[in-house]
């Protein structure tokens, strides 16, 4: 490991776990005599990046050692800060350089078209003056898009997946998923008393833009209705569903969690704000669409709570600790053994190196025949003997 000069970065958006993760790459790279470099803001660190700039270069690159990450996995968030950086496809390059030097196409999106250029050549060569042997990449599918390219180029990239979504493909697990959980799950139980004592319908929406585990492992473990991306559901049945759950409780009161991305029969998610540099969009809150539905087809009230980013929000839980300081140690390993092109992840509960995913492929999305009842709009409880302890395979 002598020699070896590792660089880490974290894309997208932050998630309980991911300063452990830097801890302890950290602390490992130390034992084995290697050296770990900082890059902070995801991609835009190798994209932005100007060594003629001492202010570039120390709001970009930090020395990481035992002293300034000892403390850091006490805490959220991520100590090297985070971007929406996709380098091939830039709206607008760094101030400093010209846009003509890098290779430019026609982007269009939602009925918007863009020229983006791929400043790609910018990282490399920014890669080269760091003198990194290898760089470890934390993120969800879009920031490990860009690794899968960029290892494809020659550069060696260990890939390490977190996102709330839990929809990286080739892992069953992604860090960030149990915290987000768990918040979710204390939010509705506190909110339990205020929907109950108003006698309302409690609509809660929660991240999952084209997958649904997070909704649906709330909705597991908090006995919700839910609804997910994977599955366009009946409005009218789902309406009827609520009103009985309401009629049944004691407290006169029904709950419901939906993905940021569900959708009922017909309806037409509408989507605001500019597109970020995946090309994504905010979707507006479909908790406040069905919540007017409800109210025009039965004149009950409703309370409408977004539980999105207080999810990933404060420290993390056990099992993303425990998650993140083993993708690590295993991302050090990988380098020990000089390996490349890899992702950490856990397959039938087991930790694994596997290949990163195609970005081709899109996300990893719910089994809707084994793990949803679309009858009832619920999780499935049954036939769970033999499978792994988060409901399916990678």
């Amino acid at each position: 490991m002598a020699s070896r000069r590792i660089g880490i970065l974290t894309g997208g958006g932050d998630v309980p776990g991911l300063n452990s993760v830097i801890k302890t790459v950290v602390y490992r790279a130390n034992e084995l005599d290697g050296e770990v470099i900082g890059l902070r803001r995801g991609w835009e660190s190798l994209t932005h990046l100007n060594f003629d700039d001492p202010a570039s270069v120390s709001r970009y690159v930090i020395a990481l050692n035992r002293d300034n990450t000892r403390t850091i996995d006490r805490f959220g968030g991520t100590f090297l800060h985070s971007s929406r950086t996709n380098p091939k496809k830039m709206k607008k390059v760094a101030p400093f350089l010209n846009a003509a030097d890098f290779p430019s196409s026609e982007v269009t999106k939602a009925g918007e078209t863009s020229t983006v250029y791929d400043v790609t050549k910018r990282v490399e060569a920014n890669l080269e003056r760091l003198k990194l042997d290898y760089l470890i990449a934390i993120g969800g599918d879009d920031t490990l898009s860009y690794a899968a390219h960029l290892d494809s180029q020659g550069y060696p990239v260990i890939a390490i997946p977190k996102t709330m979504d839990n929809d990286v493909r080739n892992t069953e697990y992604c860090i960030g998923f149990s915290t987000a959980i768990t918040r979710a799950t204390e939010a509705v139980e506190r909110q339990r008393t205020t929907v109950g004592s108003h006698e309302r319908i409690g609509i809660f929406r929660i991240f999952g833009r084209d997958a649904g585990y997070t909704a649906l492992y709330t909705a597991y473990v908090t006995s919700m209705r839910c609804c997910i991306p994977e599955y366009a559901f009946d409005l009218e049945k789902l309406i009827d569903l609520l009103m009985t759950d309401k009629r049944m409780s004691p407290s006169n009161y029904a709950l419901i969690v939906l993905s940021e991305g569900a959708k009922w029969e017909g309806y037409q998610a509408r989507e605001i704000g500019e597109a970020d540099a995946y090309g994504h969009k905010k979707k507006a809150n479909v908790g406040e669409d069905l919540s007017d539905e409800i109210k025009k087809r039965t004149g009950e009230e409703t309370i409408v709570s977004d539980l999105t980013y207080d999810l990933r929000s404060g420290s993390p839980d056990f099992v993303d600790k425990m998650v993140a300081s083993t993708f690590a140690g295993m991302a050090v390993d990988c380098i020990h053994q000089k390996k490349h092109g890899v992702m950490m992840g856990i397959e039938g509960g087991c930790y694994v190196v596997t290949a990163i995913p195609d970005p081709k492929l899109g996300p990893r999305r719910v089994d809707v025949k084994n793990m949803y009842n679309i009858n009832r709009y619920r999780p499935t409880y049954t036939n769970k003997i033999g499978l792994p302890i988060f409901l399916t395979r990678a």
